[in-house]
């Protein structure tokens, strides 16, 4: 004898907590399925164990994919003044960080007890963990098969999220399941992620690994270009930092990266210009604008004697120094994948599910939200934003 729901949500990570709250507190009786012994342990560990909830800048160009005008209207209905006023009612205290991100004070766990919250206000039901073993489509719903057992549903929310971080419990499911029911896929890759270099070219930078400046980033084919100005970390094996986690989304294997290690100063024109000027030798020069133990591996890296006296260098090294800082071309071999990625770019096809409910056109009672979709922030709060947003649309649908 199996049980019956309204809704069977599989997922109890932000999307789907937040989903299975709204369609509880609606009077759907609902049940919460996932695997994962420890609850929404995605959001435990973000924003370095304090959680960037939202942003509060959110806007559809924020976000990746390749129907963008898919997410305009969850985002639109749901937004981050909308889950600020959840918060706040919660009595959370949170910061604004950085270009509008939000943060808890204390830790993300203030946030999982407050969807746990919302799930019981609405009588959600709590299966976990849980393993699901199979889903079929009945007349009137769908069948769940799992380790405790049967369940059946007039509807269905896939919330398993995508790939990333496998070790806390990241699979494909959302991906198999889509394409159990024929719908579209489109391919999946690691996103904000750090980028990698071929161990021997990257040689000359590994003395840099922990140091840390704000740099302007660029990437990406001319139609969909990123460029940002955020903070990069150079590391033993390549780069990493905000700016190389946001570049990384519009980076494609095989393309180049351009960045910008001085982007307010024009170093070519100071070096030509001020050249008699300046006193100091090259490497206590570069050391004012940069630190001192990147101003010294660079100039050794590029071939240039730390003592050198920068009236004695002849211009066209000058030029070619300059450049080399404001305009450094170099190519990642790949990424650190999906162990260190903290969103899956690609997903289930937004062409394929209905931007209001996120049901499935084709399939009706089945929905995916949240990662699951072909729905990719960028890095700041903007993926819970979508998380919350699309669990909300769907939650309200049923």
């Amino acid at each position: 004898m199996s049980d019956h729901f309204d809704v069977a949500v599989i997922g109890a990570g932000a999307a789907g907590m937040m989903c299975a709250s709204v369609a509880g507190q609606r009077g759907k009786r609902v049940v919460l399925i996932d695997h994962a012994e420890k609850l929404a342990e995605k959001i435990r560990i973000s924003g370095g164990g304090r959680c960037n909830f939202t942003n509060i800048d959110t806007s559809p160009q924020n976000f990746l994919s390749q129907n963008p005008h898919f997410c305009k209207s969850a985002l639109s209905r749901y937004t981050p003044q909308d889950f600020l006023s959840l918060v706040k009612r919660h009595g959370i205290p949170f910061h604004e960080k950085h270009k509008g991100q939000l943060f808890c004070d204390r830790s993300a766990e203030d946030i999982i007890a407050m969807l746990k919250a919302e799930c019981d206000a609405g009588h959600v039901q709590w299966r976990m963990p849980v393993s699901v073993k199979g889903v079929e489509k009945l007349a009137n719903g769908f069948s769940v098969k799992t380790g405790d057992g049967l369940f059946t549903a007039s509807s269905l929310v896939i919330a398993t999220g995508g790939l990333s971080i496998p070790k806390i419990g990241a699979t494909d499911f959302a991906f198999r399941i889509a394409k159990q029911f024929d719908l579209p896929v489109v391919e999946t890759r690691p996103g904000l992620v750090p980028l990698t270099f071929e161990e021997s070219s990257w040689q000359p930078f590994v003395p840099m690994a922990g140091i840390s400046l704000e740099v302007d980033i660029a990437s990406g084919e001319k139609k969909s270009r990123g460029q940002f100005r955020e903070d990069l970390l150079f590391t033993h094996r390549g780069l990493s930092g905000p700016a190389v986690l946001q570049i990384s989304s519009f980076w494609r294997d095989g393309a180049g990266l351009s960045l910008n290690l001085l982007p307010a100063l024009d170093v070519v024109q100071i070096l030509i210009d001020e050249k008699q000027a300046i006193r100091k030798n090259l490497g206590n020069w570069l050391s004012q604008f940069l630190p001192t133990r990147l101003a010294e591996g660079w100039l050794l890296a590029q071939g240039f004697s730390l003592d050198a006296r920068v009236p004695e260098l002849p211009d066209k090294q000058l030029r070619r120094l300059g450049e080399s800082l404001n305009r450094w071309s170099l190519v990642p071999n790949g990424s650190e994948g999906y162990r260190k990625a903290e969103v899956t770019l690609g997903g289930v096809d937004t062409r394929a599910l209905s931007q209001q409910s996120m049901m499935a056109n084709q399939v009706p009672g089945l929905y995916f939200i949240g990662e699951a979709v072909d729905v990719t922030g960028w890095l700041g709060g903007y993926n819970f934003q979508w998380a919350w947003a699309s669990g909300v649309a769907a939650g309200l649908s049923f």
